[in-house]
Order: structure tokens, then sequence, then C-alpha cells
């Protein structure tokens, strides 16, 4: 059966990527303890290699005959219309007797827990779990590993490890490889840029993108007007370093962490077996209790192997996250350009180090500005003179351009060597017992975690008496103990051998080899569920399935929308109310302007919500919940979350608070309306969906929790933990300029988190009719940055607009979405509601 791992004692897991079946081979070969990867469907990394089913079946059987567990990614969010099959597939991986499934999506996760509840669930970092309730709401929900946001510090882990609600789940964190610059999960740039979702594995990496940041003046309705350019040179302003706790690896072993995860199922096999193999070393000398310290040339392999500089992240507390000059792979410095011959085509390089080019080497010529660089290729390992070599290049270079190593043919060798080193056997204990001239064999196999195997083969060989030359014991042994071209290698071998009995060698052979098969079938079936426990899975998908594809029908009745708004003043509020609003969401974090807007709100006959923001980490939540019972003896209505550990803390601190979800909480499909409709009274649709997949949620959740749909305003599309916002805080407005010359507004929160908006505002003023249909409760009008003017005449705007879908007057729409135009930022879009997202 699949099992977990949690950490008890000694190191913790070493978990290593498989974009693609080289890569598993490399990763066990190198030394992990378990790996990562994907099918074909319903993985974060839609553009690594993947698994067919078939590869998958037999990476999973390969694995388990090494000792190694597989974790397969099923981290994606999830249409309505796609649950069958992802029940399908579940099934499929459960049957394949993989170790656990990741999992994003919270409906996905209710629906494994039904269908498969033995399979274990981990909370994939997509779930962007940052606090400690959130890991105590993921171990009540059944997930039994929480891989927590990159952005958490070891003492933060430290902190929740030692809750009692969340003891007995594993806590995975990364340890090597790329860092994203938003919290996993909550990135929608890529998505509302070019329709690539990240929470559909096709982010497109706008982060790596040049960007320069632009201040300037704001009209009446909050936007810009004479933009200027901040100084400053670098361009890559949203590019982060690379992660590499390496150096701190002795700290972060003996940390409370199940799991240290290396990033990298879209690098090349010679990383993955580099990087592994490198972590696995330190990891079993610190284990042994080794006097260990980082090595020298281990830093500079794993720079090597792929780097954009290293960074020991937030998770040390570091301040060098970004990479800001240039978002590629920066290699290892070789030395100085000091002349260049154009008639040869030849550079001049003073070398810096001791690294000497080889030939198939890699190497980039750089100046300041990296569309600029010059790539070029070793061929032939050039001679060393003075500490200076000549080198070919296919361009010219400038004297003074730095020079870099990024493709190493030296490490690809011994990379290649890690890979093709034959792989620790499995160890056997062999007993041979003679019952009437047949031997029968027992072989004894130590199983991670679960009890010794016992494997008994009775052949169909009788031996018989020898008339002139008996087998010897020593004759017997030696074939018995021939394991070449199988996974196991015969330790001990006790052999209860009578005498006096022959049989031709061959026979003996054949013997051993179908005993060594039978031995490989049990290893596998014991990591498989049983016949029973298969066949009743298989039952429990057919009957959701016959659930799931069970015609809607209309669940909900059409309904007249109410307004909401967003903002983040006390006068945006008072202005929403104006408007016509029926629910506020005021965001502020001068707490005691609360209680003055829900005197406004009473007044003019709204609810007042306290937004909070979409991360909520402990000093957020240590100051913000004791506030809940007087505000809302004040009269605020209710909370809104982004985050079911958030939402834990409200109603732990203040059971009279309603609480509302963001959009944040990722709402894609029924199911996990479902999951979420006992917590929340209201909650918001991703602004993802497209038309069809909204009007399909609203259909199949029924009346709980009431949906909320975000129709106008710049979409929030990123939260970052990085202070570029802050670092200028005071300028009316601050975005960030593409080479398109789109703006992204940015704003901060109380504690200096970056947000990034959409350049573009999504308007759906005209598709009131069409929502209005669905049955949807409310409509929202972000109006966070955008001033008091802006948050009343939206919602003027929208309510004529409703109360012309109620005539169905829909020649007034036009008019009203060319009003909202006239007020909007960065011009309007119908979103993903209209043009869908790319597949």
């Amino acid at each position: 059966m699949p099992h977990d791992h949690h950490k008890t004692s000694g190191p913790p897991e070493l978990l290593a990527p498989a974009g693609s079946p080289a890569a598993l081979a490399a990763a066990i070969a190198a030394g992990a303890d378990a790996v990562y990867l994907a099918g074909r469907r319903f993985g974060a990394r839609h553009y690594a290699a993947n698994f067919s089913d078939e590869e998958l079946d037999y990476a999973v059987g390969y694995a388990h005959l090494r000792g190694v567990r597989v974790y397969v990614t099923v981290n994606v969010l999830v249409r309505d219309a796609e649950l069958p099959d992802v029940a399908r597939y579940l099934l499929r991986l459960y049957e394949f007797g993989v170790d656990a499934v990741l999992v994003q999506d919270i409906g996905v996760a209710a629906l494994a827990r039904e269908v498969v509840p033995d399979l274990p669930i981990h909370a994939s970092t997509q779930m962007a779990i940052h606090n400690r309730e959130g890991v105590v709401r993921a171990a009540r929900e059944g997930f039994s590993r929480v891989v927590l946001a990159r952005e958490l510090t070891l003492s933060e882990i430290e902190d929740i490890a030692t809750d009692a609600g969340a003891q007995g789940i594993g806590i995975e964190v990364f340890a090597h490889g790329a860092l994203c610059y938003c919290y996993s999960g909550q990135c929608l740039l890529s998505s509302v840029i070019g329709g690539r979702s990240g929470n559909r594995g096709m982010c497109a990496q706008p982060c790596r993108k040049p960007y320069r940041l632009v201040t300037a003046e704001t009209d009446g309705y909050g936007r810009p007007k004479d933009l200027r350019a901040r100084s400053g040179s670098d361009r890559y302003l949203l590019s982060t370093r690379d992660l590499s706790v390496y150096p701190r690896l002795d700290l972060l072993a003996r940390a409370p962490v199940a799991s240290l995860k290396i990033e990298g199922r879209m690098r090349s096999v010679e990383y993955v077996a580099t990087v592994t193999a490198i972590y696995r070393r330190a990891l079993d000398a610190i284990a042994a209790g080794e006097d260990w310290s980082p090595s020298r040339e281990d830093m500079r392999d794993l720079a090597l192997a792929f780097n954009r500089e290293f960074t020991e992240g937030y998770i040390f507390g570091a301040r060098d996250i970004m990479a800001r000059d240039r978002p590629g792979n920066r290699g290892v410095p070789l030395g100085t350009v000091i002349g260049y011959d154009p008639r040869r085509r030849e550079a001049a390089v003073r070398l810096t180090g001791d690294l000497v080019p080889r030939s198939g080497d890699g190497l980039a010529f750089c100046i300041d500005d990296p569309d600029r660089d010059t790539g070029a290729v070793v061929r032939g390992t050039p001679a060393v003179c003075r500490g200076m070599v000549q080198l070919s290049v296919p361009a010219p270079v400038s004297v003074g351009a730095r020079v870099f190593l990024t493709k190493s043919a030296d490490l690809e060798d011994r990379a290649k060597r890690i890979v093709e080193k034959p792989l620790q056997p499995v160890p056997l204990d062999v007993t041979a017992v003679w019952e009437d001239g047949t031997p029968c064999l027992e072989a004894v196999v130590d199983l991670q975690g679960s009890e010794p195997l016992r494997v008994r083969y009775r052949p169909d060989l009788v031996m018989e008496p020898a008339r002139s030359r008996p087998l010897t014991g020593e004759q017997i042994a030696e074939q018995l103990t021939k394991t070449g071209g199988t996974p196991f290698t015969i330790r001990n071998l006790a052999l209860r051998y009578p005498g006096g009995l022959f049989a031709p060698l061959g026979e003996l052979n054949r013997v051993r080899r179908a005993f060594l098969e039978r031995v490989e079938e049990a290893v596998l079936a014991a990591r498989r569920p049983g016949e029973g426990a298969v066949r009743a899975a298989r039952e429990r998908v057919e009957a959701a399935i016959a659930v799931l594809e069970r015609p809607a029908g209309s669940h909900r009745e059409p309904r007249l929308p109410w307004v909401s708004v967003y903002t983040d003043t006390l006068e945006g509020a008072e202005a929403a109310v104006r408007g016509g609003a029926r629910t506020v969401y005021l965001e502020v974090s001068e707490h005691g302007i609360l209680e003055e807007a829900a005197g406004v709100c009473r007044e003019g006959g709204a609810d007042l919500v306290w937004k909070w923001p979409s991360i909520t980490r402990r000093t957020f939540l240590d100051a913000a919940a004791p506030l809940l019972p007087s505000l809302c003896d004040a009269g605020v209505r209710g909370v809104m979350v982004s985050g079911l550990g958030a939402a834990d803390a409200v109603r732990r601190a203040e059971p009279r608070m309603a609480l509302y979800g963001a959009a944040g909480l990722n709402l894609w499909n029924h199911r996990t309306a479902a999951e979420l409709a006992p917590l929340f009274l209201r909650c918001t649709a991703s602004p993802e969906l497209p038309a069809d997949d909204l009007a399909g949620l609203a259909a199949l959740a029924g009346d709980t929790p009431g949906l909320e749909v975000l129709v106008q305003g710049n979409v929030e599309a990123m939260v970052t933990e990085d202070r570029l916002a802050a670092a200028v805080a005071g300028e009316e407005f601050l975005g960030l300029q593409d080479g398109r010359n789109r703006v992204f507004p940015l704003r901060c929160d109380g504690e200096g988190r970056t947000y990034i908006a959409n350049a573009v505002e999504t308007c759906l003023i005209d598709r009131l009719p069409r929502i209005a249909g669905m049955g949807i409760d409310a409509v929202v009008i972000d109006a966070r940055g955008r001033g008091a003017r802006y948050a009343a005449e939206m919602a003027r705007l929208y309510l004529t607009g409703i109360d012309a879908a109620a005539r169905g007057d829909t020649r007034a729409l036009p008019a009203l979405k060319d009003e909202v135009k006239r007020r909007a930022l960065g011009g309007i879009t119908g979103g993903h509601f209209v043009r869908g997202i790319e597949e």
C-alpha cells in the first residue's frame, strides 16, 4: 500500500524533480529518497516532457524496486467538466501504487478523499499555505504533508511544527532551484497578459521580462497622468535569484522538516543528477555526525548546473532575493575580455580564477545589457599562457566584457558518470530448503516503513539422486546467488541442502530467474493496493462520476445581483454607499477607520466587511484577530479572507463574524464550493473562469455559498514579499511599464508587501444579463487605489446596468460600457469571462 513519509529522526527526505523518464533515472542514481513527477494532464509544469500512463506505471515500479518514493503532481485548478477525468486519473495513480499526489484544488482534494481515501495527498505549494492555521486546517482535511510557501522563514516553520494541531503532518520546504516572484497559486500575471495561466501549468514567466518603474500624479479616477520613469538601471524588476540552502544545509537538516525539495522539472538530466548528488552527499555527512561544512567545489558545481545567482532565500531571512539586472543563467565567472582580433574573430580573455575552458564548454560574453550578450562554444581546448586564453567568438565583443562559463563539458561528463553508475541493489536474505528433492526458496526483503516482506517460491523442479557426480552445495550456491540484470543482490544465503542430488545447471538458473521475478512482483505488489481495495476504489469512482456527469439542470434561479465594492479608504466606503453598493469590502491597515465606516454603511443600508490582505502571516494574525470582537460589536458585518487558515483564525477569534471568500481561494468548481460552504457566507469565483464554466459552477454549486463575480477593476495579478512598492512609497501612483508600454499598477499593504494589478481594467457591464441569468448573488467593483469618485460612479453605473438587465433593455448597455471606459485605467477588457484561457 502507498505510505507517506514523516520526519521522526535522521535527515529529511531528499525530494528530486523528474520531468522525464531520463531525469527520473538520474535522480534515483544520484541518491534521491523520493521523486516528484507529472502525467500528461493536471500537472503544473505543462511544458515539461512529463509521463504517459505507461511511462508512469513503469516509473513507479522502477523507483519502488530501488526504495524510492514517487509523488505525482495533480496540482492545477480544475473545471467542473474535468472532474470525471480527474477521478479516473486518481484511480489510475492509486492502482499504480504512487506514494502520494500533490494537490492545489480544494475540490480535487475532496474528490481524492472520497474515491481513493488510502492515497496520501500533499498540499502543493500552489495552495500558498503560509501560517500555522493553514497547516492545521490541511491536517484536519486529510492532507498528510504541506509544501509550505517559499516565503516562510525557518523560525515560522519551527513555530508551525510546534502546534499541536500540526503534529503528524509532514512539512516540506524548497531547498534549491527557481523562486517565483509571487506567492505560488496567487499569480495571475501570465494569465491576464496572455491567457496562459500558471494555475493551469502554462506560465509564460512574465516575471523574467524587462519593466521600468514609473510614477505619476493621478486624476479624479486614480489614473496616472504625465508618467515619469524612476531612476535606476535595473530592467528585470521582477526577476528573482535561484534558491540554494546548501551553505546552511546543516541547520535545515536539524529542523522539523520532513522533506527538502529540489526544484527543476524543466531542467536537464545533468542538472538533476548534479544537484541531487551534491545534496545527497551533504545530508549523509550531516546525518553521520561529520563536521560538515559547505564545499567550494560543490558550490561551483551547483552554479555550473544552473544559476541566476544564488540566494539562501526567505527561509534564512536573506535580503538578496532579487536579480534585477538580468534574468537568465549566470554560469560561473571565467574572466574578462582584454582584447579582440576582428580578423581572426578571437577574444583575448584574462582568466580570473582556476577554471580553464575546455572543448565543448558554453560561454557567455556579457556587458551591461543582457540583450547584447554573445554566446560561444569552445572548439578544442585552448592553451593558457600567462593567465590568458584566446577564444573564438561568433560576433565582436567589447574590451571589458565579462566572460562566464555557462555550460561545462567536465560537469556533464561527471553527471553522466552519476547516471551510469550501477544502482545500489536491494539486499535479499534467502533460505533454500529441499522438500522431497524440490529446492524451496524464501527471501526476506526489508521495505522502508513496513514489516520485512517474506516471499516463498516452490518451483516445479525435482532434483534426482545423482548417479555419479552430485551437485555440491557450493555449485548450487553459485547459481542461486547470480543476480545480474536484476535490482537484487543476495546478502545472505542459508542453504539447507541434503546433498547427493543432481539437476542441470540450466534448470537451477531457470529456478533462480523465476524466483527473483516472483520477489520483484511481490515487492511491487507490497507498494500497491490489493485487489479488494482497487475494486472498492473503482466502485467509488464510478459512483462519483455518475454524480459528476449527471446533467446539472439549474439549481440557481436567475436573480438580479447586488453591487459590492472593494475600497481602501473611509472616503471610498462613503462613496460606494452613496453609489448604491450593498456590501463594502474595506481593506485598511488603520483599524480605527473600520468602526466609523461601519456606521456609514449601516446608515446607508450596506454591510461593511473588513477585507484582509491576501497574505496573513503570524504578525498580521496576532494583531488583527484580537480586534474582531469589538469590531463585531461596532457593526462590522464580517471578514473577507483569501485562505482557509485565515478563515479559521477569524472563526476562532469571533464566531459571530461572517466569512467572505476572496478570489485568492481559487474557486473553480462546485466541489470546491461545497468544501467552502460550511465556512463562508459568500465567495468570489476565480476571475480566470470563462463564462460557460462560471455558469456551470453556479448551476452545480447550489445556493451556498453565495457567489460573487469580479466585474470591474484592474484584477490583482500578483502578491509578493518583495518590497518594491514600499521602497518608493509616497508617490500618488506607482506602476510597472513593460516593453509594450502597458502600465501595471502597484500598491503595498500595511506590511509592505507588493501587489501588482493587471494593466487593463476588466469590464463586464455589458455581460450583466448573462451574469444575472446564472443566478450570481453579487457583482464586485475593485476600487482600491482609485479614489472615492471612481467608487461612487462605478457603483451607480453598474446599478443602472442591473436595472437595464431587469427590464430586458440590452440597448442601454453599450452606452454604459462607454461610460465605464471613460473612467478606466489602461482601457477595458472582457478578460477570461469572454476570451477564456489558453489550453
